[in-house]
């Protein structure tokens, strides 16, 4: 992969899969726009960015993607400073579980807000230079568990399930204009959102995959680089599982 002269956006660039994505853009050529809303660890991620390519170019822009005024002045700010934008990556996400009976309306509101509506902004801020550009590849990041579904989690695998279809319906609309639309569905991943899992819990999803253990954040970053390179130019549309073999 030579993503060199390329420009990669990504939400939620602050750590874990977001982190990681970054990192592996910048190994393969690219300049990167990192996008979250703690400004200290954004900086650690474009430091490690500048570390595994010199020479790297890793601007931060801060803010909530959970507001689309908010995307749209990022996604702006970043073609003022690079003057492109040639694959997005939206990552940005939380989980909040909660039963059904005990499943409070602000949540509902915040797991779509985030998980959701967040992917919705800035599919529709980086469509407009890419539709310039006529290329472009997008990368939805959804969850295993909004493949099968999960108890206590309704909120959250609903949400994930939505990308799964915007991801379908953008492939088809975006397509003629060479732009690419996929999706990541992560099974188990070791990262700070995982870790306030029950042991318990965790337990049972390393039993459940065929690898017999849980996956890192590089094991996700290499496949949502390779969606967004040539390799997979004829691809679009598709939901590609990466869980060490839990949804089977």
């Amino acid at each position: 992969m030579n993503f060199t002269g390329k420009v990669a956006l990504i939400t939620g660039a602050s750590r874990g899969i977001g982190r990681a994505v970054a990192i592996e853009f910048a190994r393969h050529g690219a300049d990167l726009a990192l996008i979250g809303r703690d400004v200290e660890a954004l900086r650690e991620s474009a430091a490690l960015c500048a570390n595994a390519r010199p020479g790297a170019v890793a601007d931060i822009f801060t803010g909530d993607v959970a507001e689309q005024a908010a995307v749209e002045r990022m996604v702006a700010d970043a073609i003022a400073r690079f003057g492109r934008i040639d694959f997005a990556v939206a990552n940005a996400g939380q989980s909040i579980d909660a039963l059904l009976l005990r499943l409070k309306s602000e949540t509902i509101d915040r797991m779509l807000d985030v998980n959701l509506k967040a992917a919705f902004y800035l599919c529709g801020a980086v469509a407009k230079p890419m539709l310039k550009q006529r290329a472009g590849s997008i990368v939805l990041m959804t969850s295993i568990v909004g493949v099968m579904g999960n108890a206590g989690q309704a909120a959250y695998a609903a949400s994930k399930a939505g990308l799964i279809g915007l991801a379908k319906s953008l492939a088809k609309e975006l397509g003629s204009r060479n732009i690419r639309v996929n999706a990541v569905a992560p099974g188990f991943i070791e990262t700070a959102m995982s870790e306030k899992m029950p042991d318990a819990a965790k337990e049972f999803l390393i039993k459940q995959a065929a690898l017999g253990r849980a996956g890192k954040p590089e094991d996700v970053s290499g496949v949502v680089a390779f969606l967004c390179s040539d390799a997979a130019g004829y691809i679009t549309g598709q939901t590609l599982v990466v869980d060490g073999g839990i949804l089977m």
